[in-house]
Formats: structure tokens, C-alpha cells, sequence
């Protein structure tokens, strides 16, 4: 069952959304559902990702930080 709804957008998100068309003749609507279908994420993080994700905010509060001259220096890339 679909809706017809009429909404405003900015001329620059209609352009946006015009490129990101599959093809010529695709729905604005396909195109929104699509994004936002890619926006949402289903899976759940593992136990392991959300204490790493901890830990890493942790090291930030405490300015146990690396810039990333620092690291390219370390590992000679630069």
C-alpha cells in the first residue's frame, strides 16, 4: 500500500537525491527507502566490541590519545 504525501525539500537535497538514483525512471521513494533501509543496523554488538568501545572512551577522558602525526611518524609513513 503506498501514500501520496507532499513535502518541501532543499533544492540541494532533491539534486542529491536525483544522484543517487539507480536509474533515470526510479522513485524518489525508492531512493529514501533504500537510505533509509542503510541506515539502520540490526545486528547487535558483540560483548567484545562494546568493552573495546569502553575502553577507548575511557582512554579518551583520560587524554591517552595519539594524533595521527604521531602514529604515522611511529610506523615511518611519513
Amino acid at each position: 500500500m503506498t501514500a501520496t504525501t507532499t513535502i518541501c525539500i532543499d533544492p540541494r537535497v532533491k539534486d542529491i537525491l536525483t544522484s543517487l538514483k539507480r536509474d533515470p525512471r526510479e522513485s524518489y521513494s525508492s531512493v529514501v527507502d533504500r537510505l533509509a533501509n542503510m541506515a539502520i543496523d540490526n545486528e547487535t554488538l558483540s560483548d567484545e566490541a562494546i568493552h573495546g568501545i569502553e575502553e577507548a572512551l575511557e582512554d579518551i577522558k583520560h587524554g591517552r590519545l595519539h594524533t595521527e602525526e604521531d602514529i604515522m611518524k611511529e610506523f615511518d609513513l611519513l
